[in-house]
């Protein structure tokens, strides 16, 4: 039996549990983009921290997944204050969306997928000018669960 082939991305994944089990959000954007800042609102919209900066990515049964690097699990960058200890994680969890921070996504774009890992998953572009990120995650996460 061979294991899963991984790899390593400079993304942040946070996950909220919808139907008994969690679907993630993996976060894309360049460094500065405002991959933990998004996270940390996400842990207060009642989100879970599953990995910030790096995220080691991998497929099983055709699904992605993610988890930490283990010297990064349970931790979350806050600019200008440091590394600190995440109140909210969960050791991994499905990547069932991928969002990237841009700085002026489409209003309306045809859905959009991507690769990872080998999987496809759904992705959307957002903007961190959005105010209510976190509430957009959930509403996009439920879609995908009722197959819109």
């Amino acid at each position: 039996m061979s294991l899963p082939v991984s790899q390593i991305l400079h993304a942040t994944l946070v996950a909220r549990w919808m139907d008994g089990r969690l679907r993630g959000v993996l976060i894309r954007g360049p460094s500065g983009a405002g991959k933990s800042t998004l996270a940390l609102r996400c842990l207060e919209a009642g989100f879970r921290l599953i990995a910030d900066d790096r995220v080691v990515v991998f497929v099983s049964g055709g699904r992605a997944f993610g988890k930490p690097p283990a010297p990064l699990a349970g931790l979350i960058e806050v600019r200008s204050v440091g590394v600190v200890a995440a109140p909210q994680t969960a050791p991994f969890s499905a990547i069932d969306l991928v969002v990237d921070l841009v700085a002026e996504p489409e209003r309306t774009p045809p859905p959009q997928s991507d690769q990872i890992a080998g999987a496809t998953v759904q992705r959307l572009s957002l903007s961190m000018a959005d105010a209510d990120l976190p509430r957009r995650l959930a509403i996009a996460l439920a879609a995908l669960q009722r197959g819109l």
